[in-house]
């Protein structure tokens, strides 16, 4: 199965650890999604704008370990997108954005870069 990442799982971020059995297949940019800043990890909602990501080939007991790690307390809930490689796991942010600041170039690693 593949997965799609687009925040602290991206290779050289503060939790790309969990990304260790991955196999890295590409980048890909997904259209139809919003990213916001929530502190030290990124959320994406449905939107006008588009997200840059990261694909992986993962095993199921990866897989099993970032839903825990992400779907815990209804934060989040996975979603298939399409992608190159084949259709992949996303996760969606599933709270109010709503005075959190949104990365309009859709890159976790411009969050910097924002007023």
């Amino acid at each position: 199965m593949r997965i799609i990442v687009y925040g602290s799982l991206r290779r050289k971020q503060g939790n790309s650890h969990w990304m260790t059995n991955a196999q890295w297949l590409g980048d890909h940019q997904v259209e139809g999604y919003e990213l916001y800043n929530l502190g030290h990890y990124p959320g994406v909602i449905p939107g006008q704008g588009t997200i840059e990501g990261e694909v992986y080939r993962i095993d199921a007991m990866t897989l099993g370990e970032l839903d825990a790690l992400r779907t815990k307390g209804g934060e989040y809930k996975r979603q298939l997108v399409s992608t190159p490689y084949g259709s992949a796991w996303m996760y969606i942010y599933q709270r109010s954005v709503a005075g959190r600041q949104q990365i309009p170039s859709g890159n976790w690693l411009d969050r910097g870069e924002n007023p």
